[in-house]
């Protein structure tokens, strides 16, 4: 089971790798990934130095080229394309069928891994994506009992991917319209949910009040923690109750069932993040490393403080193992 760390930057990069990472995937400055934040992502000059670093620890790196190009935009998804296969990374993280299809045009073997966004959720699925386009793993969305992912990683014909900790999604991912709905720009294409565009900060008399194309989405008292926001975990006044009306701020942890997805043929487990801080990724991947080793049965041990790092971590400082405790799947 391998540990496939963020990295938003290089020094992000860099901790994941001294923290034993496996693997740790990056993003172009560009829309051609799902995190196209200002300040984040990698330059070809930045790619080069990371692949570098981490094929000198024994480390991977990926890239993730993952949203969906449009007509008239192809030719930037192309060149992501090129550009990633020629700086040396080691896998292209995809959605789109048509990038797929020009990487199989330039290569009958270069490694696909299926992205999360791609929203593949079935044998079928996975049957269709490896049939026509050779892919060699796929990255599960965040909406599938243990059963059902235990029944996937038994039957895949590729490797299956899941995620074990970070930002929790519970729309079903590569296909939400929300941010669309409120904003005008599709996190398929832009490369982001909530562009920063639109995002606007406003403090009164203590009050911290976030909008999104100013629509109100939270406010925030003197000793609340601020979230970013996003349509799906605001605050909302529903029938004259004022509370979170599709999903609470918490973060995914299956720490606790890491014994059971690795008895189920998981592949690897990715921790969602590269928006964050170097620090949180060296904090991260050190317990990810720790408890992945612990669950193979070699000496590492987990402690009470690791979990507690955690949910400090955590949005709205809370945790969940999520759709996979849905007993009745």
């Amino acid at each position: 089971m391998d540990l496939v760390c963020p990295a938003g930057n290089f020094q992000s990069l860099k901790k994941a790798v001294d923290n034993g990472a496996d693997a740790v995937y990056i993003g172009m400055k560009n829309a051609t990934n799902a995190r196209h934040f200002a300040g984040l992502n990698f330059t070809p000059k930045d790619i080069t130095r990371g692949i570098n670093y981490a094929h000198s620890h024994q480390c991977k790196v990926y890239c993730a080229i993952n949203t969906f190009p449009r007509q008239q935009h192809w030719k930037v998804w192309a060149n992501a394309v090129d550009q990633a296969m020629d700086l040396g990374i080691d896998s292209l993280i995809v959605a789109d069928c048509g990038v797929m299809d020009y990487i199989r045009h330039k290569s009958d073997s270069f490694p696909i891994h299926l992205s999360v966004q791609a929203s593949a959720t079935n044998i079928e699925a996975l049957n269709f994506y490896h049939q026509n386009f050779g892919i060699r793993r796929a990255v599960l969305p965040r909406v599938l009992s243990l059963a059902q992912v235990t029944h996937l990683a038994k039957h895949s014909p590729v490797e299956i991917e899941v995620f074990g900790f970070g930002s929790l999604c519970i729309m079903a991912e590569g296909r939400c319209y929300l941010s669309s709905y409120i904003t005008g720009e599709s996190p398929n294409t832009q490369g982001v949910c909530s562009p920063s565009s639109h995002v606007r900060w406003e403090e009164n008399d203590g009050v911290l009040k976030s909008r999104l194309n100013n629509l109100l989405i939270d406010q925030y008292e003197p000793h609340e923690n601020a979230g970013y926001p996003t349509l799906c975990k605001g605050r909302f006044e529903v029938e004259g109750s004022t509370e979170y009306a599709m999903e609470e701020p918490t973060s995914l942890n299956t720490m606790d069932i890491i014994p059971e997805l690795l008895s189920a043929g998981v592949a690897a487990i990715k921790i969602e993040g590269r928006q964050r801080s170097p620090a949180y990724v060296a904090t991260v991947t050190d317990i990810w490393r720790r408890t992945i080793d612990h669950a193979k049965g070699k000496p590492t041990q987990i402690t009470t403080t690791d979990k507690d790092k955690l949910s400090s971590l955590s949005e709205g400082k809370q945790t969940t193992i999520g759709a996979y405790e849905r007993s009745w799947q």
